[in-house]
């Protein structure tokens, strides 16, 4: 397997570590299993994070820290990672706020039978990003496998 392929194999095995780990820290946060969580967004660990640590730290291990590629890896690893905990979680938080309004309106609409509410069928998405915690396991986990994949290779 040439590096790049390794690299992108790095990257994709630390993507779906880090969403197998959701089921167990969803375990042990709530006290019961739920493999569904394997396919969620938010969580922890972030799998965006691991999966641009693991390419940047790979890359870095076999290229070293001054090398071009590194740099943009880990500047595209920054970007992924600020953004999973800044706007994705914000967005997620106001998508919490609409619901709650909309169960807030639904309750009111009851009582005055002339206010015409429609209530959406499904919810907005609530977890949608990352709290800094989770982003920060997910990195840690996404540079110790970057880095053991490098060093298993080669």
């Amino acid at each position: 397997m040439n590096k790049m392929n390794r690299g992108i194999a790095t990257a994709l095995s630390a993507i779906g570590i880090a969403q197998a780990l959701k089921i167990v820290t969803h375990k042990r946060v709530h006290g019961v299993w739920d493999v569904k969580q394997v396919a969620t967004t938010g969580g922890m660990p972030s799998s965006h994070s691991a999966g641009v640590a693991a390419l940047a730290s790979y890359i870095a291990a076999n290229k070293g820290s001054r090398h071009t590629e590194t740099a943009l890896a880990v500047i595209f690893g920054v970007i992924v990672m600020y953004d999973a905990q800044g706007i994705r979680r914000h967005t997620g938080e106001i998508a919490q706020l609409v619901n709650d309004l909309e169960d807030n309106v639904a309750q009111i609409s009851g009582d005055f039978p002339s206010l015409e509410f429609v209530e959406r069928e499904k919810e907005l998405k609530e977890l949608l990003g990352h709290q800094p915690v989770e982003v920060l396991g997910g990195a840690l986990l996404g540079i110790a496998l970057g880095y053991a994949s490098a060093r298993i290779e080669g």
